[in-house]
């Protein structure tokens, strides 16, 4: 465990000495830094209660799903600004990157995240803006295509990624998200419009395939 004092590493370094390069479960066209068993990830990640958790060190079911749908379906990302929300690894946003889209930016509140997706964009050869900030009380963005992975794992968060998503599409901003149907996703709101079984590392889970769906809001034009 760490210890009082104990210098935090450095991000990139750590990242690339201990999270192998692998490609995605289900998506053999991306390949990213992944954390493993020997990783001795909490030496990044702090164990302080304060500490975001390393979502972004594996490939969670929501956005293997929705990376997989925009590689088979560019058409729905080329020529379009992209914002990956809560982008974790980068997964969603290399894949709408390799479609296609004019720009994409990935936002998540880990400066860690933000970290492997600059590696993880570099290893696939696209250019991405990556953010550490938490953007979801904020006015609509100026994009074109808002896509979500897996942010509905916590009952307070979902109702606050709901409110800006809504927030988002009243702007003219289409919304598509990826889940595995958590707990806490808003089904009742959403539109599914397809389904991939895909490896998830999230939600307690051991990385085995799961069914996942790809949703855009009711309203979406």
């Amino acid at each position: 465990m760490k210890r009082p004092g104990m210098q935090q590493p450095d991000p990139v370094a750590f990242i690339k000495a201990n999270l192998p390069i692998s490609p995605v479960p289900s998506i053999p066209e991306i390949r990213l830094h992944t954390a493993g068993p020997a990783s001795g990830l909490w030496r990044l990640a702090g164990r302080r209660e304060a500490d975001p958790a390393p979502y972004w060190a594996y490939p969670w079911a929501g956005g293997a799903v929705l990376a997989r749908y925009l590689l088979d379906w560019p058409e729905i990302v080329v020529g379009r600004r992209v914002l990956d929300l809560g982008a974790g690894s980068g997964l969603v946003a290399i894949a709408a990157a390799k479609a296609g889209a004019a720009a994409v930016t990935a936002v998540d509140i880990d400066a860690n995240a933000i970290a492997a997706i600059g590696l993880n964009a570099a290893i696939n050869g696209v250019d991405i803006v990556a953010r550490a900030a938490d953007i979801i009380e904020d006015p609509p963005p100026e994009i074109d295509l808002l896509v979500v992975g897996d942010l509905f794992y916590d009952p307070t968060l979902a109702l606050r990624v709901m409110a800006f998503l809504r927030r988002c599409q009243a702007s003219g901003i289409e919304v598509l998200i990826g889940d595995p149907e958590r707990a806490h996703l808003p089904q009742g709101e959403l539109s599914r419009i397809a389904t991939h079984a895909v490896a998830d590392f999230g939600g307690g889970s051991s990385g085995g395939a799961v069914p996942a769906g790809v949703f855009s809001l009711f309203g979406n034009s």
